[in-house]
């Protein structure tokens, strides 16, 4: 990390429900909460809580030099909606096979 950037990852401890356009596209009681310096929260959700199947992958690739290279799926009226980070850089290991949510409504719900 550069001086003053930080990232902490920790185990959600609610319910994530993630909705596109009245569809879900995710739902999980196991998401990560990722904090990182000057970006809103982020919700990472296990691919095995996320429809995959409404999802086509992107020929999109970014770099973010705390995380590394994501890679991006969209649907059919939202490109690159979501992404994850195949091969995280080791300080963020615990994203490997999660993905995250772009311009999606993620609502939130104690679990009980």
């Amino acid at each position: 990390m550069t001086q003053g950037h930080t990232i902490t990852i920790e185990r959600g401890d609610r319910h994530v429900k993630v909705v596109h356009d009245g569809h879900v596209l995710a739902e999980s009681d196991r998401a990560l909460v990722l904090r990182e310096t000057g970006c809103p929260v982020r919700y990472y959700l296990p691919a095995e809580d996320v429809r995959l199947d409404l999802l086509t992958p992107s020929d999109t690739h970014t770099y973010c030099p705390f995380k590394g290279t994501a890679s991006y799926w969209s649907l059919p009226d939202a490109a690159d909606l979501v992404w994850a980070y195949p091969d995280p850089k080791p300080d963020v290991a615990e994203i490997k096979n999660h993905l995250c949510f772009y311009e999606a409504e993620v609502s939130e719900a104690e679990v009980s």
